[in-house]
């Protein structure tokens, strides 16, 4: 009989993943795996310019039209919007279009080749109008493209009184930085197949990361009851924020075809149409203005965060807060003023890609630690282990920290594992006598974990337990496996909690119909909240097992199996739900923008060895330190598989992803000309984490996944200018951008 003590270390050790084996051998099912009796497929066909009025749609001679079918704004049967925060963005273009890309007109038929010439023997009639394409002009207000101001959200937080400081510092230090886009290029693009009709309703079965938001938006577009609308998510190939909100765009398209046509619909993007139409990271200018002492200490921040929407809101004003709050990162100052701006331009719209503004806001503020450290005359080590927050203190919104973290701790433990200061003095003396410059450089920074704010008391996010009479315990949520490791980490919690061994535990297919709404896999935390969800519900099995007398304290798996068969037997179902509620003494102001942010941060210090040839300016990271502070590992292979992938994210965004956009129009929307990093771009990456258990996390965890895209770019550009004196501003840091700077430093 299997005992307790054989099991009972689940919890921090690299289990075998639980979706391992199906995609291994080819069995686990993805969106264009499946088939039904008369499928049909889709496609789109899209707007040619960037804005403008809608004139005439024109079907090409030589296609039989009247075997396709064909779908117009006027044939939805609700409200022609997708919805999600600001019901502004339409599914179908009805007379105004706001970008390139834009859906026009859906298109379906069981031939593909004859879908593909139909799409292009359609003409689009468009009066152009003047369009804006950055935040520039979008700010100047020229031509006004959205609301009254071109505004989608606007914020200001504060604390102290950042007016009085300017007189009393002794040194004032300014910059200016700026972020470009980023294509989350996941595996797999975006697909949904669809099955609906006026009797028997919506269901669609698709690749996405929030099957509740597609659930949502579907109600809206077809004026159905919740319960006339199933989402199920497939097999997916990745995500990192890309299938948050645009797969229910793809979700109405193609249930819009299936519900005109009476027949199945598949819409399956190919990998230029995603990457040209579907949502990207916002770019973002920020400007800082620092005071601070002689001794190094900071005495007030100002900034200006201004984030590039694209056509519609979508995510924009959650993505402009988050960025906005980690603004002036894990420091210490009494005075802090941040100007938030989200404005519209017409490209297709931008939104959620992991970090959700933060990488963005810690870039500028990274690089401008540095500034301000080399303009006072401190090291940029020193100069933040004076300025780091530490229990008690604040940060800009208020928020006072409660846990026990030693960033300067942290700071020394990254520097000595990547040796740097043998290597600063190493690079000093080799780079007086060789054109390949080397340097070393570091990032330290925070990430929230959770929703922002009231977020997580709003989605008030429930998760499910279910026991078996076989003695099988059964997860129920809508947080689901995106190649992360969710369903391995989220059985290994309930596992831990009942003692049972993990093949024990079984994960639901997130399935609308099936099971609750957890709220989406998305903002690092699903294994923080959605675990905790999960272990109070595993508890509340085990306390209503022990409470009816069928169960002792102390119990083996087998003796778990025979008592809730006799309780299901005797009772019926065994299951318990959870129901998300706020850790103790968690305040927050909306309106403000005041108070508790996030139930808790992952702390965090990168180091980065980089080599640029002084000729080609070709920048190569050699060496990479991420040290961090999340709580407690769950699964140590999976997590470090977590911070290696955002590292190598990281590195991309820093040196070669360049979205190149020409009148709001992806123009090198293929992996041929859109650069990442492949295997031999990638260096060594040493992952070490220090656990601090958090009191209100699943097994003290914290959220995990969005922390390591933050620090790379910073780290690396710190490296790049510790290389060959230059200082960069702006990312991606190409070649080009690296030689015109260099060219200035020595006019």
């Amino acid at each position: 009989m299997l005992q307790n003590e054989e099991i009972d270390c689940i919890i921090g050790t690299s289990v075998p993943r639980k979706d391992g084996p199906g995609k291994v051998v080819g069995a686990a099912i993805y969106t264009d795996d499946l088939h039904f009796p008369e499928l049909l497929h889709g496609v789109t066909v899209r707007s040619p310019v960037p804005r403008g009025r809608l004139v005439a749609i024109r079907y090409g001679s030589g296609i039989p039209w009247e075997e396709l079918t064909i779908v117009r704004a006027a044939d939805i049967p609700g409200k022609n919007c997708i919805a999600l925060i600001t019901e502004d963005q339409p599914c179908l273009v009805q007379a105004h279009i706001n970008h390139p890309e834009e859906p026009i007109l859906l298109l379906a038929h069981h031939d593909r080749c004859l879908l593909e010439e139909a799409r292009r023997a359609i003409q689009v009639e468009v009066e152009s109008l003047p369009a804006v394409f950055n935040i520039e002009e979008s700010l100047a207000g020229k031509e006004v493209i959205w609301g009254e101001n071109n505004i989608f959200k606007q914020f200001v937080i504060d604390k102290g009184n950042v007016d009085l400081v300017w007189n009393q510092a002794d040194f004032v230090i300014a910059g200016e930085y700026s972020t470009g886009s980023q294509e989350q290029l996941y595996i797999e693009p975006n697909g949904i197949v669809a099955v609906a009709s006026p009797e028997e309703g919506v269901t669609v079965w698709g690749s996405m990361q929030c099957p509740y938001y597609v659930h949502r938006a579907l109600t809206r577009v077809f004026a159905l009851s919740n319960e006339r609308v199933r989402v199920v998510q497939m097999e997916t190939g990745g995500g990192f924020g890309g299938k948050e909100d645009y797969p229910s765009m793809v979700a109405a398209h193609a249930a819009l075809l299936a519900w005109k046509s009476r027949k199945p619909v598949k819409l399956i993007y190919d990998r230029a149409e995603d990457m040209a139409a579907t949502t990207k990271r916002h770019p973002a200018k920020i400007h800082h203005k620092t005071a601070v002492r002689r001794d190094g200490k900071l005495l007030g921040m100002e900034v200006h965060f201004a984030i590039d929407g694209g056509a519609y809101a979508t995510l924009s004003p959650v993505v402009l807060s988050r960025g906005g709050i980690h603004a002036t990162g894990p420091y210490y100052c009494p005075n802090i003023r941040i100007h938030c701006k989200a404005v519209a331009t017409n490209t297709p719209p931008h939104g959620a890609f992991r970090g959700f503004g933060a990488p963005q806001s810690l870039f500028a503020l990274e690089r401008h630690m540095n500034k301000v450290a080399f303009s006072i005359g401190l090291s940029p080590e020193e100069f933040r282990r004076r300025n780091f927050l530490r229990k008690g203190q604040d940060t800009a919104t208020g928020q006072t920290v409660r846990e026990d973290i030693d960033m300067s701790a942290l700071l020394d433990r990254a520097l000595a594992e990547a040796d740097y200061y043998n290597k600063q003095a190493q690079f000093t003396r080799e780079n007086a006598r060789s054109p390949i410059k080397k340097g070393i450089g570091f990032a330290a920074f925070f990430h929230g974990a959770g929703f922002t704010g009231s977020g997580e008391r709003y989605l008030a996010s429930r998760a499910e337990v279910e026991a078996t009479a076989e003695g099988r315990v059964r997860i129920l949520t809508s947080g689901v496996e995106i190649g992360q490791g969710t369903n391995t980490s989220l059985s290994q919690i309930v596992a831990e909690t009942l003692k049972l061994p993990l093949e024990w535990v079984d994960v639901a297919q997130p399935d609308t119909a099936r099971v609750p709404d957890s709220g989406p896999t998305v903002a690092s935390r699903t294994c923080m909240v959605i675990g905790k969800l999960l272990e109070k519900a595993a508890s509340g099995i085990r306390k209503t097992l022990q409470d009816s007398g069928m169960l002792a304290s102390s119990y083996s798996a087998f003796e778990f199996l025979e008592a809730c068969r006799l309780y299901i037997e005797r009772h019926g179902k065994l299951k318990i739900a959870a129901q998300y509620q706020p850790p103790p003494d968690i305040h927050w102001d909306d309106e403000q923008h005041k108070g508790d942010a996030y139930g808790t941060f992952s702390w965090a210090v990168y180091v980065a060895e980089v080599s640029v040839d002084s000729l080609t300016f070709e920048t190569r990271v050699q060496n990479f330190i991420a040290a961090q502070e999340v709580g407690r590992v769950i699964h140590p292979l999976l997590a470090a598989g977590q911070i290696e992938g955002g590292v190598i994210q990281g590195i991309g965004y820093a040196l070669y992803e360049n979205v190149v956009w020409k009148q709001g129009r992806m123009e090198n929307a293929q992996m041929t000309n859109y650069i990442v990093p492949t295997s031999v771009d990638v260096p060594s990456i040493r992952v070490i984490f220090q656990e601090n258990p958090y009191p209100y996390g699943p097994m003290g965890a914290k959220g995990i996944g969005e922390l390591p895209i933050d620090g790379p770019a910073p780290a690396v550009v710190n490296a790049i200018e510790d290389a060959i004196g230059v200082s960069v501003s702006r990312i991606p840091a190409l070649p080009e951008i690296l030689m015109e700077a260099a060219e200035m430093v020595h006019v």
